[in-house]
């Protein structure tokens, strides 16, 4: 069962994350949302451990600013 690794496993992160930026280019805030709900999706299905999903959620739960 694979683990969580918080190191950078893209080859090409910056390529990446201007090709995602791009894909956004020109979307309502509304539409941009539901790009990035479907992608979450489709990556969690790709991943499919159910632990590893389990742990990335309680790693971004961690980084979320306390409630005032």
């Amino acid at each position: 069962m694979e683990k969580f690794r918080e190191e950078l496993g893209i080859d090409d992160p910056d390529g990446f994350y201007a090709k995602l930026i791009d894909l956004h280019e020109g979307l309502s805030p509304e539409h941009s949302q539901k790009l990035n709900a479907k992608m979450i999706l489709m990556l969690a299905n790709h991943i499919g451990d159910k632990k590893v999903l389990e742990e990335v959620l309680d790693y971004l739960k961690s980084t979320l600013p306390e409630s005032e």
